[in-house]
């Protein structure tokens, strides 16, 4: 990932500086990260938008970038903040109602999709500063330095964050037993 994180750095300084194909490397090598960071703070239906807003922000930002961290570390700083920015606004906007209440809790046993939606459910319940340190950190796979710069904040504070998400989460899946999975009309055993 070093490589990965130096080519990806050489990029974002080349396009920094008016070269378009190195920024549409940058942006191919960047964007899954980008959206999955997105995504996972926030749901994936609003995850194409604010990636492109972050992406909208960095290039606007891109010839005041000076490589003191890695560009993907930068990158994720200010999907972050594009994150938060949209959070406050939502937040400001009157709700009417919950769609998750309309519908049964799915079955994590049962199908690919089941899963990914039982995992959405648990990383939402997470706290936020807590599920960006153990989405960076777990799903993305970024050091806790990378995440503690990307975040704003110490590395212990970052350690601490995906300790107690990490015990979150295993409170969460011991409080919500397994839905009881129906078979033909009949609850099966």
């Amino acid at each position: 990932m070093v490589d990965d994180d130096a080519e990806i750095t050489a990029s974002a300084l080349a396009a920094g500086r008016g070269d378009q194909e190195a920024a549409t490397r940058f942006v191919r090598a960047t964007q899954q990260y980008v959206w999955r960071f997105v995504a996972n703070l926030v749901s994936p239906a609003e995850a194409d938008d604010l990636t492109q807003e972050t992406y909208l922000r960095a290039m606007r930002s891109l010839p005041s970038f000076a490589a003191r961290s890695s560009a993907r570390t930068w990158l994720l700083g200010i999907a972050r903040k594009v994150t938060v920015d949209h959070i406050r606004a939502v937040t400001r906007r009157p709700r009417t109602t919950h769609l998750s209440d309309w519908h049964d809790a799915p079955d994590a046993r049962g199908s690919t999709f089941d899963g990914a939606v039982v995992l959405d459910d648990l990383l939402s319940s997470l706290a936020p500063d807590r599920r960006e340190a153990f989405v960076a950190t777990q799903i993305l796979g970024l050091s806790y330095a990378e995440t503690a710069e990307v975040c704003g904040c110490p590395v212990g504070t970052i350690r601490s964050r995906v300790a107690r998400a990490r015990e979150d989460l295993v409170v969460a899946v011991n409080a919500n037993p397994q839905p009881v999975r129906r078979q033909h009309g009949k609850a099966a055993s």
